[in-house]
Protein backbone atom coordinates (compact mmCIF):
# COMPACT_ATOMS: atom_id res chain seq x y z
CA UNK A 1 0.00 0.00 0.00
CA UNK A 2 2.65 2.42 0.96
CA UNK A 3 4.97 3.63 3.26
CA UNK A 4 4.90 7.32 5.11
CA UNK A 5 0.91 8.86 5.22
CA UNK A 6 1.06 11.73 7.25
CA UNK A 7 -1.21 14.56 7.43
CA UNK A 8 39.36 22.31 -10.33
CA UNK A 9 42.72 22.15 -10.61
CA UNK A 10 45.61 25.11 -11.28
CA UNK A 11 47.14 23.19 -14.08
CA UNK A 12 49.50 20.56 -14.08
CA UNK A 13 51.18 17.94 -17.21
CA UNK A 14 49.63 17.17 -20.06
CA UNK A 15 48.86 13.99 -19.30
CA UNK A 16 47.46 14.91 -15.95
CA UNK A 17 45.02 17.00 -17.44
CA UNK A 18 44.02 14.05 -20.22
CA UNK A 19 43.53 12.06 -17.28
CA UNK A 20 41.09 14.47 -15.79
CA UNK A 21 39.34 14.89 -18.75
CA UNK A 22 38.91 11.10 -19.65
CA UNK A 23 37.46 11.06 -15.24
CA UNK A 24 35.07 13.62 -16.32
CA UNK A 25 34.19 12.87 -19.58
CA UNK A 26 33.39 9.26 -17.35
CA UNK A 27 31.47 10.57 -14.90
CA UNK A 28 29.06 12.87 -17.66
CA UNK A 29 28.21 9.18 -19.24
CA UNK A 30 27.07 7.42 -16.39
CA UNK A 31 25.12 10.57 -14.68
CA UNK A 32 21.88 9.09 -13.74
CA UNK A 33 23.49 5.73 -12.68
CA UNK A 34 24.07 6.49 -8.78
CA UNK A 35 26.44 4.53 -6.58
CA UNK A 36 24.88 2.93 -3.87
CA UNK A 37 26.65 1.56 -0.91
CA UNK A 38 25.99 -1.77 0.01
CA UNK A 39 23.56 -0.31 2.68
CA UNK A 40 22.04 2.09 0.05
CA UNK A 41 21.55 -0.78 -2.38
CA UNK A 42 19.92 -2.96 0.33
CA UNK A 43 17.67 -0.12 1.34
CA UNK A 44 16.68 0.07 -2.12
CA UNK A 45 15.65 -3.25 -2.76
CA UNK A 46 13.59 -3.01 0.81
CA UNK A 47 11.88 0.30 -0.82
CA UNK A 48 11.07 -0.82 -4.46
CA UNK A 49 10.43 -4.78 -3.54
CA UNK A 50 9.78 -5.46 0.18
CA UNK A 51 12.64 -7.64 0.86
CA UNK A 52 15.20 -7.24 3.45
CA UNK A 53 18.62 -7.72 3.91
CA UNK A 54 18.10 -10.88 6.10
CA UNK A 55 16.89 -14.26 6.39
CA UNK A 56 13.55 -12.83 8.65
CA UNK A 57 10.96 -11.53 6.18
CA UNK A 58 10.05 -7.82 6.57
CA UNK A 59 6.51 -7.76 7.89
CA UNK A 60 3.76 -4.91 7.04
CA UNK A 61 0.19 -4.70 9.49
CA UNK A 62 -2.59 -3.50 8.39
CA UNK A 63 -5.54 -2.27 9.49
CA UNK A 64 -7.18 -1.97 12.80
CA UNK A 65 -6.48 -5.35 13.19
CA UNK A 66 -3.24 -5.26 12.22
CA UNK A 67 -3.16 -8.16 9.64
CA UNK A 68 0.17 -9.47 8.76
CA UNK A 69 0.74 -9.69 4.85
CA UNK A 70 4.89 -10.14 3.52
CA UNK A 71 6.34 -6.26 2.43
CA UNK A 72 6.62 -8.02 -0.52
CA UNK A 73 2.89 -7.72 -1.24
CA UNK A 74 3.40 -3.70 -0.34
CA UNK A 75 6.46 -1.91 -0.69
CA UNK A 76 6.85 1.26 -0.48
CA UNK A 77 7.30 1.95 -4.45
CA UNK A 78 3.67 0.72 -4.92
CA UNK A 79 2.27 3.67 -3.84
CA UNK A 80 5.26 6.45 -3.53
CA UNK A 81 6.97 5.55 -6.57
CA UNK A 82 10.29 4.72 -7.14
CA UNK A 83 10.86 8.96 -7.07
CA UNK A 84 9.03 8.89 -3.74
CA UNK A 85 6.53 11.54 -4.55
CA UNK A 86 3.61 9.75 -4.26
CA UNK A 87 1.19 7.48 -6.48
CA UNK A 88 -2.48 7.67 -6.10
CA UNK A 89 -4.25 4.35 -4.88
CA UNK A 90 -7.47 5.14 -4.93
CA UNK A 91 -8.75 7.66 -2.40
CA UNK A 92 -5.79 7.83 -1.11
CA UNK A 93 -2.98 10.49 -1.95
CA UNK A 94 0.32 9.22 -0.46
CA UNK A 95 2.73 12.04 0.15
CA UNK A 96 6.07 12.62 -0.71
CA UNK A 97 8.55 11.15 1.06
CA UNK A 98 12.08 11.86 -0.18
CA UNK A 99 14.55 12.90 2.44
CA UNK A 100 14.89 16.96 1.96
CA UNK A 101 10.71 17.10 2.17
CA UNK A 102 10.29 14.05 5.29
CA UNK A 103 13.30 16.70 7.06
CA UNK A 104 11.74 20.08 6.13
CA UNK A 105 8.19 19.05 6.71
CA UNK A 106 6.22 20.23 10.05
CA UNK A 107 6.87 18.25 12.32
CA UNK A 108 10.31 17.52 11.12
CA UNK A 109 11.27 13.46 10.68
CA UNK A 110 14.67 12.39 11.75
CA UNK A 111 16.08 8.71 11.98
CA UNK A 112 14.10 8.16 15.03
CA UNK A 113 10.94 9.53 14.29
CA UNK A 114 11.24 7.23 10.77
CA UNK A 115 11.24 4.60 13.20
CA UNK A 116 8.16 5.39 15.13
CA UNK A 117 6.62 5.88 12.04
CA UNK A 118 7.13 2.43 10.55
CA UNK A 119 6.74 0.92 13.16
CA UNK A 120 3.81 2.31 15.62
CA UNK A 121 2.05 4.56 12.62
CA UNK A 122 2.81 8.31 14.55
CA UNK A 123 4.47 11.02 13.61
CA UNK A 124 7.26 12.87 15.04
CA UNK A 125 4.35 14.92 16.88
CA UNK A 126 2.83 11.51 18.17
CA UNK A 127 -0.26 12.19 16.28
CA UNK A 128 -1.67 9.07 14.07
CA UNK A 129 -1.20 8.45 10.50
CA UNK A 130 -3.17 7.68 7.61
CA UNK A 131 -5.26 4.44 8.84
CA UNK A 132 -4.16 3.15 5.66
CA UNK A 133 -0.45 3.65 6.03
CA UNK A 134 1.11 -0.01 6.92
CA UNK A 135 3.08 -0.81 10.29
CA UNK A 136 6.20 -2.73 9.65
CA UNK A 137 7.97 -5.14 11.91
CA UNK A 138 11.74 -5.09 10.46
CA UNK A 139 15.24 -5.61 12.06
CA UNK A 140 17.13 -2.52 12.23
CA UNK A 141 19.96 -3.74 9.65
CA UNK A 142 16.54 -3.12 7.51
CA UNK A 143 15.46 -0.45 9.05
CA UNK A 144 18.87 1.87 8.85
CA UNK A 145 19.55 0.65 5.04
CA UNK A 146 16.00 1.99 4.37
CA UNK A 147 16.48 5.58 6.19
CA UNK A 148 20.35 5.23 4.06
CA UNK A 149 18.76 4.81 1.11
CA UNK A 150 16.00 7.50 1.22
CA UNK A 151 18.67 9.73 1.76
CA UNK A 152 19.88 9.19 -1.52
CA UNK A 153 16.16 8.62 -3.03
CA UNK A 154 16.10 11.91 -5.00
CA UNK A 155 19.70 11.42 -6.31
CA UNK A 156 18.66 7.64 -7.79
CA UNK A 157 17.32 9.22 -11.33
CA UNK A 158 15.79 6.01 -13.62
CA UNK A 159 17.83 5.58 -16.63
CA UNK A 160 18.09 7.54 -20.08
CA UNK A 161 17.59 10.36 -17.95
CA UNK A 162 20.83 12.33 -18.13
CA UNK A 163 21.82 16.52 -17.12
CA UNK A 164 21.92 17.23 -20.43
CA UNK A 165 20.31 14.33 -22.37
CA UNK A 166 17.35 11.44 -22.46
CA UNK A 167 17.71 8.60 -24.30
CA UNK A 168 14.45 6.88 -25.69
CA UNK A 169 14.24 3.43 -27.12
CA UNK A 170 12.24 1.43 -29.98
CA UNK A 171 12.43 -1.78 -31.85
CA UNK A 172 12.29 -1.55 -35.45
CA UNK A 173 13.11 -4.16 -37.66
CA UNK A 174 16.20 -4.13 -40.38
CA UNK A 175 15.32 -7.11 -42.37
CA UNK A 176 12.17 -9.14 -43.30
CA UNK A 177 8.87 -8.39 -44.30
CA UNK A 178 8.65 -5.32 -41.75
CA UNK A 179 12.04 -4.11 -43.08
CA UNK A 180 10.71 -1.08 -44.72
CA UNK A 181 8.26 -0.15 -42.03
CA UNK A 182 10.93 -0.09 -39.66
CA UNK A 183 12.90 2.35 -42.05
CA UNK A 184 10.16 4.65 -42.44
CA UNK A 185 9.07 4.66 -38.42
CA UNK A 186 13.11 4.94 -37.18
CA UNK A 187 13.49 8.08 -40.41
CA UNK A 188 10.63 9.94 -38.75
CA UNK A 189 11.00 9.13 -35.66
CA UNK A 190 14.46 10.92 -35.78
CA UNK A 191 13.32 14.19 -38.14
CA UNK A 192 10.74 14.50 -35.13
CA UNK A 193 12.97 14.57 -31.77
CA UNK A 194 15.71 16.07 -34.30
CA UNK A 195 13.18 19.26 -34.41
CA UNK A 196 12.42 18.94 -30.48
CA UNK A 197 16.03 19.73 -30.26
CA UNK A 198 16.68 22.25 -32.48
CA UNK A 199 14.02 24.08 -30.53
CA UNK A 200 16.12 23.62 -27.22
CA UNK A 201 15.40 20.06 -26.45
CA UNK A 202 12.58 19.72 -23.44
CA UNK A 203 13.75 21.42 -20.30
CA UNK A 204 17.62 21.80 -21.40
CA UNK A 205 18.00 17.83 -22.15
CA UNK A 206 18.53 16.69 -26.27
CA UNK A 207 16.37 13.72 -27.19
CA UNK A 208 18.58 10.89 -28.49
CA UNK A 209 17.14 7.93 -30.31
CA UNK A 210 18.45 4.02 -29.81
CA UNK A 211 17.16 1.71 -32.13
CA UNK A 212 17.38 -2.03 -31.38
CA UNK A 213 16.31 -4.80 -34.40
CA UNK A 214 13.59 -6.95 -32.24
CA UNK A 215 14.64 -10.05 -35.02
CA UNK A 216 12.18 -12.58 -36.48
CA UNK A 217 10.42 -14.27 -33.83
CA UNK A 218 8.99 -13.75 -30.51
CA UNK A 219 12.11 -14.88 -28.24
CA UNK A 220 14.86 -12.62 -30.38
CA UNK A 221 11.95 -9.82 -29.96
CA UNK A 222 11.93 -10.75 -26.28
CA UNK A 223 15.93 -10.80 -26.05
CA UNK A 224 16.40 -7.53 -28.15
CA UNK A 225 14.24 -5.65 -25.78
CA UNK A 226 15.85 -7.20 -22.49
CA UNK A 227 19.46 -5.86 -24.12
CA UNK A 228 17.79 -2.49 -24.78
CA UNK A 229 16.66 -2.16 -21.14
CA UNK A 230 19.57 -4.04 -19.30
CA UNK A 231 22.26 -2.19 -21.30
CA UNK A 232 20.63 0.22 -23.20
CA UNK A 233 20.05 3.45 -20.87
CA UNK A 234 16.71 4.32 -21.81
CA UNK A 235 14.06 6.32 -20.03
CA UNK A 236 11.25 5.01 -21.93
CA UNK A 237 10.23 3.25 -25.07
CA UNK A 238 8.40 4.94 -28.13
CA UNK A 239 6.98 3.67 -31.17
CA UNK A 240 8.15 -0.11 -31.12
CA UNK A 241 7.61 -2.22 -34.30
CA UNK A 242 7.36 -5.48 -32.70
CA UNK A 243 4.38 -7.48 -33.47
CA UNK A 244 5.65 -10.41 -31.45
CA UNK A 245 5.38 -8.41 -28.52
CA UNK A 246 2.50 -6.49 -28.53
CA UNK A 247 0.04 -8.29 -26.36
CA UNK A 248 3.26 -8.92 -23.72
CA UNK A 249 5.22 -5.38 -23.56
CA UNK A 250 2.93 -4.48 -20.29
CA UNK A 251 4.17 -7.26 -18.23
CA UNK A 252 7.97 -7.27 -19.62
CA UNK A 253 8.09 -3.69 -19.14
CA UNK A 254 6.61 -4.46 -15.57
CA UNK A 255 9.43 -5.22 -13.70
CA UNK A 256 11.58 -2.33 -14.82
CA UNK A 257 8.87 0.47 -14.47
CA UNK A 258 9.31 1.18 -17.98
CA UNK A 259 6.81 3.30 -19.91
CA UNK A 260 6.08 2.80 -23.80
CA UNK A 261 4.39 5.26 -25.79
CA UNK A 262 3.25 4.15 -29.07
CA UNK A 263 0.65 2.91 -31.70
CA UNK A 264 0.04 -0.62 -30.13
CA UNK A 265 -3.28 -2.26 -29.26
CA UNK A 266 -4.54 -0.99 -25.71
CA UNK A 267 -3.66 -3.43 -22.80
CA UNK A 268 -5.96 -4.80 -20.18
CA UNK A 269 -6.02 -4.39 -16.58
CA UNK A 270 -2.72 -3.19 -14.25
CA UNK A 271 -0.13 -4.76 -16.51
CA UNK A 272 -1.28 -2.22 -19.17
CA UNK A 273 -0.76 0.79 -17.00
CA UNK A 274 2.64 1.44 -18.49
CA UNK A 275 1.73 1.46 -22.11
CA UNK A 276 -0.26 4.06 -23.65
CA UNK A 277 -1.44 4.19 -27.12
CA UNK A 278 -2.69 7.30 -29.37
CA UNK A 279 -5.28 5.46 -31.59
CA UNK A 280 -7.28 2.64 -31.21
CA UNK A 281 -5.84 -0.64 -31.58
CA UNK A 282 -7.81 -3.78 -33.49
CA UNK A 283 -9.47 -4.61 -29.93
CA UNK A 284 -10.85 -1.85 -29.77
CA UNK A 285 -11.93 -1.06 -33.37
CA UNK A 286 -13.85 -4.38 -32.80
CA UNK A 287 -15.40 -3.43 -29.57
CA UNK A 288 -16.77 -0.21 -31.28
CA UNK A 289 -18.01 -2.17 -34.36
CA UNK A 290 -20.02 -4.73 -31.02
CA UNK A 291 -21.43 -1.46 -29.69
CA UNK A 292 -22.23 -0.14 -33.28
CA UNK A 293 -24.35 -3.29 -34.43
CA UNK A 294 -26.02 -3.60 -31.19
CA UNK A 295 -27.19 0.11 -31.87
CA UNK A 296 -28.41 -0.70 -35.40
CA UNK A 297 -30.40 -4.00 -34.27
CA UNK A 298 -31.51 -5.16 -30.64
CA UNK A 299 -29.78 -8.70 -30.74
CA UNK A 300 -32.35 -10.71 -28.85
CA UNK A 301 -32.16 -14.03 -29.75
CA UNK A 302 -30.17 -14.24 -33.19
CA UNK A 303 -26.42 -15.60 -33.66
CA UNK A 304 -23.92 -13.65 -34.02
CA UNK A 305 -20.94 -15.46 -35.32
CA UNK A 306 -16.94 -14.19 -35.10
CA UNK A 307 -14.97 -15.78 -37.57
CA UNK A 308 -11.56 -15.60 -36.98
CA UNK A 309 -7.70 -17.49 -37.35
CA UNK A 310 -6.40 -19.33 -34.96
CA UNK A 311 -3.84 -16.60 -34.30
CA UNK A 312 -6.35 -14.47 -33.05
CA UNK A 313 -8.36 -16.71 -30.76
CA UNK A 314 -7.75 -14.42 -27.77
CA UNK A 315 -8.97 -11.46 -29.71
CA UNK A 316 -12.18 -12.93 -30.73
CA UNK A 317 -13.03 -14.35 -27.17
CA UNK A 318 -12.53 -10.93 -25.62
CA UNK A 319 -14.97 -10.22 -28.45
CA UNK A 320 -17.56 -12.35 -27.46
CA UNK A 321 -17.62 -11.60 -24.26
CA UNK A 322 -18.36 -7.97 -25.52
CA UNK A 323 -21.01 -9.40 -27.56
CA UNK A 324 -22.63 -10.98 -24.84
CA UNK A 325 -22.29 -7.64 -22.75
CA UNK A 326 -24.23 -5.91 -25.22
CA UNK A 327 -26.92 -8.23 -25.43
CA UNK A 328 -26.04 -11.37 -27.04
CA UNK A 329 -27.61 -14.45 -26.18
CA UNK A 330 -26.16 -16.58 -28.77
CA UNK A 331 -22.70 -15.75 -29.81
CA UNK A 332 -20.90 -18.32 -31.62
CA UNK A 333 -16.94 -18.90 -32.37
CA UNK A 334 -15.62 -19.99 -35.73
CA UNK A 335 -11.63 -20.93 -36.15
CA UNK A 336 -11.69 -20.89 -40.05
CA UNK A 337 -8.20 -21.91 -39.62
CA UNK A 338 -9.04 -24.84 -38.45
CA UNK A 339 -12.50 -25.43 -39.60
CA UNK A 340 -11.48 -25.32 -43.07
CA UNK A 341 -9.00 -28.66 -43.12
CA UNK A 342 -12.14 -30.91 -41.12
CA UNK A 343 -15.61 -29.41 -41.65
CA UNK A 344 -17.40 -26.47 -42.40
CA UNK A 345 -18.31 -23.20 -41.52
CA UNK A 346 -21.41 -22.85 -39.24
CA UNK A 347 -23.11 -20.50 -41.54
CA UNK A 348 -27.06 -21.14 -40.56
CA UNK A 349 -30.09 -19.25 -42.14
CA UNK A 350 -30.92 -17.24 -38.97
CA UNK A 351 -27.09 -15.65 -39.28
CA UNK A 352 -27.76 -11.91 -38.12
CA UNK A 353 -24.36 -10.62 -37.74
CA UNK A 354 -20.79 -11.94 -38.41
CA UNK A 355 -17.61 -10.41 -37.36
CA UNK A 356 -14.60 -11.21 -38.80
CA UNK A 357 -11.09 -10.82 -37.87
CA UNK A 358 -8.16 -12.42 -40.19
CA UNK A 359 -6.71 -10.42 -43.40
CA UNK A 360 -8.96 -9.61 -46.30
CA UNK A 361 -8.57 -12.54 -48.52
CA UNK A 362 -9.96 -14.84 -45.92
CA UNK A 363 -13.16 -12.07 -45.83
CA UNK A 364 -13.41 -12.35 -49.43
CA UNK A 365 -13.47 -16.46 -49.30
CA UNK A 366 -15.89 -16.43 -46.56
CA UNK A 367 -18.28 -13.66 -48.19
CA UNK A 368 -18.05 -15.99 -51.52
CA UNK A 369 -19.18 -19.02 -49.28
CA UNK A 370 -22.02 -16.87 -47.48
CA UNK A 371 -23.11 -15.90 -50.99
CA UNK A 372 -22.95 -19.51 -52.53
CA UNK A 373 -25.40 -20.33 -49.83
CA UNK A 374 -28.11 -17.82 -50.19
CA UNK A 375 -27.21 -16.11 -47.20
CA UNK A 376 -26.08 -12.09 -46.25
CA UNK A 377 -25.88 -11.52 -42.88
CA UNK A 378 -24.37 -7.73 -41.89
CA UNK A 379 -20.57 -8.15 -41.98
CA UNK A 380 -18.28 -5.79 -39.31
CA UNK A 381 -14.37 -5.99 -39.41
CA UNK A 382 -11.53 -3.48 -38.70
CA UNK A 383 -10.41 -1.61 -41.96
CA UNK A 384 -6.75 -2.18 -41.43
CA UNK A 385 -7.60 -5.66 -42.40
CA UNK A 386 -10.05 -5.54 -44.69
CA UNK A 387 -10.16 -2.98 -46.65
CA UNK A 388 -8.35 -3.92 -49.24
CA UNK A 389 -11.03 -6.56 -49.96
CA UNK A 390 -13.85 -4.96 -49.27
CA UNK A 391 -15.15 -3.86 -52.81
CA UNK A 392 -14.75 -7.39 -54.01
CA UNK A 393 -17.21 -8.89 -51.89
CA UNK A 394 -20.57 -10.19 -54.01
CA UNK A 395 -23.31 -7.43 -54.42
CA UNK A 396 -25.82 -8.72 -51.70
CA UNK A 397 -23.42 -7.68 -49.44
CA UNK A 398 -24.06 -3.85 -50.41
CA UNK A 399 -25.14 -1.69 -47.49
CA UNK A 400 -24.16 -4.71 -45.21
CA UNK A 401 -20.57 -4.24 -44.80
CA UNK A 402 -19.02 -2.15 -42.06
CA UNK A 403 -15.64 -1.26 -41.40
CA UNK A 404 -13.76 0.47 -38.45
CA UNK A 405 -11.28 3.23 -38.67
CA UNK A 406 -9.38 4.69 -35.75
CA UNK A 407 -9.20 7.63 -38.06
CA UNK A 408 -10.78 9.69 -41.06
CA UNK A 409 -9.34 13.15 -42.85
CA UNK A 410 -12.19 14.85 -41.11
CA UNK A 411 -9.71 14.35 -37.59
CA UNK A 412 -6.75 15.83 -39.48
CA UNK A 413 -6.42 19.79 -39.11
CA UNK A 414 -4.49 21.43 -42.22
CA UNK A 415 -1.73 22.42 -39.41
CA UNK A 416 -1.77 19.27 -38.68
CA UNK A 417 -0.98 18.08 -42.18
CA UNK A 418 1.54 20.59 -42.92
CA UNK A 419 4.01 20.08 -40.07
CA UNK A 420 2.88 15.98 -40.66
CA UNK A 421 4.37 17.14 -44.14
CA UNK A 422 7.54 19.16 -43.35
CA UNK A 423 8.58 16.55 -40.35
CA UNK A 424 8.11 13.65 -44.09
CA UNK A 425 10.58 16.49 -46.22
CA UNK A 426 13.26 16.71 -43.05
CA UNK A 427 12.75 12.56 -42.90
CA UNK A 428 13.12 12.06 -46.59
CA UNK A 429 9.77 10.47 -46.78
CA UNK A 430 7.02 10.17 -49.19
CA UNK A 431 3.19 9.90 -48.24
CA UNK A 432 3.47 5.97 -48.21
CA UNK A 433 1.81 3.86 -45.37
CA UNK A 434 0.22 7.19 -43.96
CA UNK A 435 -1.45 5.01 -41.03
CA UNK A 436 2.17 4.33 -39.79
CA UNK A 437 3.82 7.65 -40.18
CA UNK A 438 0.53 9.15 -38.29
CA UNK A 439 0.67 6.57 -35.55
CA UNK A 440 4.79 6.93 -34.97
CA UNK A 441 4.10 10.71 -34.98
CA UNK A 442 1.01 11.40 -32.96
CA UNK A 443 3.22 9.22 -30.65
CA UNK A 444 6.32 11.55 -30.39
CA UNK A 445 3.95 14.27 -29.47
CA UNK A 446 2.35 12.72 -26.97
CA UNK A 447 5.76 11.89 -25.40
CA UNK A 448 6.73 14.77 -25.48
CA UNK A 449 4.14 16.24 -23.86
CA UNK A 450 4.08 14.01 -21.48
CA UNK A 451 7.89 14.90 -20.52
CA UNK A 452 7.20 18.42 -20.77
CA UNK A 453 4.40 18.38 -17.93
CA UNK A 454 7.03 15.98 -15.70
CA UNK A 455 9.32 18.84 -15.74
CA UNK A 456 13.04 19.10 -15.07
CA UNK A 457 12.61 16.94 -12.20
CA UNK A 458 11.59 14.10 -14.17
CA UNK A 459 10.87 10.36 -13.45
CA UNK A 460 9.46 7.72 -15.14
CA UNK A 461 6.65 7.33 -12.35
CA UNK A 462 6.07 11.27 -12.58
CA UNK A 463 6.02 10.51 -16.52
CA UNK A 464 3.01 8.17 -15.59
CA UNK A 465 1.51 10.37 -14.16
CA UNK A 466 1.24 13.36 -16.38
CA UNK A 467 0.16 11.18 -19.05
CA UNK A 468 -2.84 9.45 -16.95
CA UNK A 469 -3.80 13.23 -16.46
CA UNK A 470 -3.64 14.13 -19.77
CA UNK A 471 -6.86 15.17 -21.33
CA UNK A 472 -7.68 16.82 -25.08
CA UNK A 473 -4.43 16.95 -26.76
CA UNK A 474 -4.75 18.23 -30.03
CA UNK A 475 -2.14 16.61 -32.64
CA UNK A 476 -3.77 17.85 -35.74
CA UNK A 477 -3.04 14.36 -37.24
CA UNK A 478 -5.95 12.50 -34.79
CA UNK A 479 -8.83 13.27 -32.75
CA UNK A 480 -8.05 14.49 -29.28
CA UNK A 481 -6.18 12.45 -26.59
CA UNK A 482 -7.22 11.80 -23.42
CA UNK A 483 -6.09 9.09 -20.58
CA UNK A 484 -7.08 8.36 -17.03
CA UNK A 485 -6.82 5.89 -14.61
CA UNK A 486 -7.35 2.55 -16.43
CA UNK A 487 -7.39 3.95 -20.24
CA UNK A 488 -4.30 3.71 -21.86
CA UNK A 489 -6.00 4.30 -25.40
CA UNK A 490 -5.78 8.59 -26.32
CA UNK A 491 -8.58 8.35 -28.57
CA UNK A 492 -10.74 4.60 -27.73
CA UNK A 493 -12.97 4.68 -30.58
CA UNK A 494 -14.07 3.90 -33.60
CA UNK A 495 -15.25 5.60 -37.11
CA UNK A 496 -17.96 3.55 -38.73
CA UNK A 497 -18.18 3.56 -42.57
CA UNK A 498 -20.33 1.94 -44.84
CA UNK A 499 -19.42 -0.15 -48.09
CA UNK A 500 -21.58 1.13 -51.27
CA UNK A 501 -20.53 -1.81 -53.79
CA UNK A 502 -22.23 -0.85 -56.78
CA UNK A 503 -20.57 2.47 -56.88
CA UNK A 504 -17.50 1.04 -55.63
CA UNK A 505 -16.70 3.32 -52.85
CA UNK A 506 -16.74 3.90 -49.10
CA UNK A 507 -19.58 5.93 -47.39
CA UNK A 508 -19.13 7.42 -43.58
CA UNK A 509 -22.26 6.33 -40.91
CA UNK A 510 -21.29 9.73 -39.58
CA UNK A 511 -21.08 7.51 -36.06
CA UNK A 512 -17.85 7.57 -34.10
CA UNK A 513 -18.22 4.76 -31.46
CA UNK A 514 -16.46 5.72 -28.24
CA UNK A 515 -15.19 2.08 -25.88
CA UNK A 516 -15.15 2.85 -22.23
CA UNK A 517 -12.47 0.74 -20.48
Amino acid sequence: MGFLMAPGHPGGSHRLRACLLILLLGWASLAGALELTAEEAAGRRLYREGLGAGDTPVEARVGPAGTAMPASVLPCAGCHGRDGRGRPEGAVRPPDITWRRLTTARPAYDTAGLARALGEGLDPAGERLDPAMPRFVMSWRDLANLGAYLKRLEEDLDPGLHETRLRLGTLLPSAGPLAAAGKIVGALLQAALDELNQAGGIHGRRLELVIADPGPDRASAEAALAGLLDGGDVFALLAPLAPALEARYGTLLAPRGVPLVGPLPGPDGEEGRLVFAPLAGLREQLFALAGFAAGESPPGESPALIAYPPEAARQAEALAARLRAHGWKRVRLFDYGAEQAGGEAPLTADLEALFFLGAGEALLALGRALDGAGLAPRLYASAQQAAGAALRLPPAFSGRLFLAYPLLPADVTAAGVQALEALRRRAGLDAQQPALQIGAYSATLLLAEGLKRAGRDASRERLLRELENLHALHTGVTPPLGFGPGRRVGAAGAHIVGVDLAAGRFVPTGRYVRVEP
